[in-house]
C-alpha cells in the first residue's frame, strides 16, 4: 500500500476569521449602546481624557509637564502575511498615541492564537512584525498577555507621554478650520479585495506601504498652536471619525469628495462590488448624521465609509497653518496628504459635496 507523503499547506490568515483589521470593530451605534451604562470620569481630576467623549485614547496628568497617554487596539487578519500582519496591527496600535499628540514609550503585546491550527513558525513571525514596528518608534514590546483563541487576534497596549498642554483631542476643531488627511483612502476596499483573490501585487504593496507607515507627523503637530484637533481615520471610516469630531466639536463639518486622496485603483474595484460589510455597518448606525451631495452615488458612499486599517491622521487647524501642517506630512514621507475641506458654523453634521 502507497504512502502519501503530502503535507497540508497551513490555512490563509484570513480565512481564519469573520472579519479582518478595524473592520472587526463594533458597529458605533451598538457600541454607544454598550457603553451607555459606564460610570461618569469627573470624579477623577487626572484624567484629562477618558470614555466621556470618542477620542482616540485615554489621558492621565502625571506632573506639570507630563501626561500618560494609554490605548489598546487589536484585531484579526487583514493579510496573510503574518509577519505583515503584526507590522500593521502595532503601526495602527501605536496610531492612537500620535493622534492625541504623543510619543510613544512602551507597548504590551496582546495575543490570541489558534495553537493548534496555526503554525508556531506564523504566530513567531507575527509577534515579530509588531515588534520590529515598535523598534522602529523606538520602544521596547516589554511584556503582554496570550490565550489560546478560536480566531487569530494581535495587537498591542500602547503607553506614550505628551505635555498636558499640548493635548490633541478630537472634539476641539473650530469653525473657520480646515480639514487635512494624512494618508490615502481605501485600505478595506484592498483588504475585501484581497479575501477574493483580486488584489493584484502593486494593490499589495500600497496597501501594506500605507498600514505600516507610523503616523508620526503627531508629535510635531501637536507642537503647532494653530492644529486645534486631531484624531485618526480608522474602522468607522474617513465619514464616522469627521462626524465624531463634528459632534464633539460642536460644528459643521464639509468634505469634498474631489479633494479626497485615494490608493490606486480603489473606484474601480468598488464599482465591481469589492466592499466590506461594515462600510454598510458604518453607514446603518451613523447615516443620519450625514448629508450627501446628490453626485455622491452608493459607489462613493461605500468608499467613504470604508473602514481603514491604520489610516491617516484627520487634522483640523486654522487656516494660516494649513501650509505648516502640509510641510510636516512631507517631510515625514506622507505625499498624498491633502486639505480635504473646512469646518464651518453648523449642527455637528458631515456635508460631502
Amino acid at each position: 500500500m502507497a504512502v502519501s507523503t503530502s503535507t497540508q499547506s497551513p490555512p490563509r490568515l484570513t480565512s481564519l476569521s469573520h472579519g479582518g483589521g478595524c473592520g472587526c470593530k463594533i458597529a458605533p451605534g451598538v457600541l454607544s449602546e454598550l457603553l451607555a451604562g459606564m460610570p461618569g470620569m469627573q470624579a477623577y481630576s487626572n484624567l484629562l481624557v477618558g470614555n466621556e467623549s470618542s477620542d482616540d485614547a485615554a489621558v492621565y496628568r502625571l506632573n506639570d509637564e507630563q501626561a500618560l497617554i494609554a490605548t489598546t487596539d487589536f484585531f484579526m487578519p487583514i493579510v496573510d502575511d503574518p509577519y505583515d500582519f503584526g507590522r500593521i496591527a502595532a503601526t495602527n496600535a501605536l496610531s492612537d498615541v500620535y493622534a492625541m499628540g504623543g510619543t510613544p514609550i512602551m507597548a504590551l503585546a496582546i495575543v490570541g492564537m489558534p495553537i493548534n491550527v496555526l503554525p508556531k513558525s506564523d504566530i513567531a513571525a507575527i509577534l515579530e512584525g509588531g515588534a520590529a514596528v515598535c523598534s522602529e518608534a523606538g520602544i521596547p514590546v516589554a511584556g503582554g498577555h496570550s490565550i489560546d483563541s478560536v480566531e487569530p487576534i494581535y495587537g498591542l497596549a500602547a503607553m506614550g507621554l505628551v505635555h498636558p498642554d499640548r493635548i490633541k483631542r478630537n472634539a476641539d476643531a473650530k469653525p473657520g478650520d480646515v480639514l487635512i488627511l494624512g494618508k490615502p483612502l481605501g485600505v478595506g476596499i484592498y483588504s475585501a479585495a484581497l479575501k477574493k483573490n483580486v488584489l493584484s501585487e502593486d494593490g499589495y504593496r500600497a496597501m501594506i506601504q500605507a498600514t505600516t507607515q507610523l503616523n508620526r507627523p503627531g508629535v510635531a503637530l501637536a507642537a503647532l498652536e494653530g492644529v486645534h484637533a486631531l484624531t485618526d481615520v480608522t474602522g468607522f471610516g474617513l465619514l464616522g471619525h469627521t462626524l465624531e469630531l463634528a459632534r464633539g466639536s460642536g460644528a459643521a463639518a464639509h468634505l469634498r469628495v474631489a479633494d479626497l486622496p485615494w490608493l490606486p485603483g480603489v473606484h474601480e474595484l468598488a464599482r465591481q462590488g469589492v466592499v466590506t460589510g461594515a462600510s454598510g455597518r458604518n453607514w446603518q448606525a451613523y447615516g443620519a448624521g450625514i448629508e450627501l451631495a446628490p453626485g455622491v452615488d452608493e459607489v462613493c458612499r461605500a468608499l467613504l465609509t470604508d473602514p481603514q486599517t491604520s489610516g491617516g491622521l484627520l487634522v483640523s487647524c486654522s487656516p494660516q497653518t494649513a501650509d505648516q501642517v502640509l510641510d510636516i506630512f512631507q517631510s515625514e514621507g506622507f505625499g498624498q496628504a491633502a486639505i480635504i475641506g473646512q469646518m464651518q458654523e453648523g449642527p455637528g453634521r458631515v456635508f460631502v459635496a
